[in-house]
């Protein structure tokens, strides 16, 4: 069992209370104010634990790390606008069973990522477009 770390417990509860699937610097600077011996090499050196006990998952997206605090396989929408990260519903999983069926080994987990523009950047272009 890991040594109890009080920054990397600020940390697992930071990403915890996320939904947008955080940067290590988006942490860094939203945990800075309250802890200012915090470093971002801290940040990563501890979001890359989490990630290696399975506490926290890493989405690397557009050329950055992000993390997740849903650890099971599924879905993303990466908008390709202003880079946000969403959690898809539920895809139809017959896909991936037909695929297995016929491939030759085992599929031990799949995950369909999918990319466009998020509705608020979609409002935001017709906006622009109108002007």
């Amino acid at each position: 069992m890991p040594r109890y770390s009080r920054q990397r417990e600020a940390i697992r509860k930071q990403v915890s209370n996320r939904k947008d699937h955080p940067t290590a610097e988006t942490l860094y600077a939203e945990l800075k104010p309250k802890n200012p011996e915090l470093s971002l090499a801290t940040v990563y050196r501890n979001l890359n634990q989490l990630v290696e006990w399975g506490e926290v998952a890493r989405i690397d997206a557009c050329g950055a790390a992000r993390f997740d605090w849903i650890v099971e396989p599924h879905s993303h929408f990466f908008c390709r606008e202003c880079g946000c990260v969403v959690d898809m519903p539920e895809a139809d999983d017959k896909l991936p069973r037909d695929i297995a069926e016929r491939f030759d080994g085992v599929i031990e987990s799949s995950a369909s990522n999918f990319f466009g523009l998020c509705r608020e950047c979609m409002e935001k272009l017709e906006r622009e477009s109108r002007s």
